[in-house]
């Protein structure tokens, strides 16, 4: 159900990086103030969003925490064999 949606323009209120609702999450990066005429437009800004189904929100960022602490483990081995070699 993901969907990218592209550049929107929405008010500080919306202009968050995550926003979520009852049953949809808004994912919104490169949020910028809007220009008109060389000068910020006031409580206006321009950001890409992204629309996802909350559960399948929650399940990609249940992933994601899944491969950072595999990643950490590993780190943390390849550490533990760097300090064995080197003696300390």
């Amino acid at each position: 159900m993901m969907k990218h949606i592209g550049k929107v323009v929405g008010n500080t209120e919306q202009a968050r990086p995550l926003v979520i609702g009852k049953d949809t999450v808004y994912v919104h990066t490169n949020i910028e103030p809007v220009e008109k005429d060389g000068k910020v437009v006031e409580d206006l800004f321009s950001y890409d969003e992204v629309q996802y189904g909350k559960d399948e929100y929650i399940e990609l960022m249940a992933h994601k925490n899944a491969d950072l602490e595999a990643g950490l483990t590993d780190t943390q081995l390849a550490l533990c064999e760097l300090y064995e070699s080197m003696g300390v």
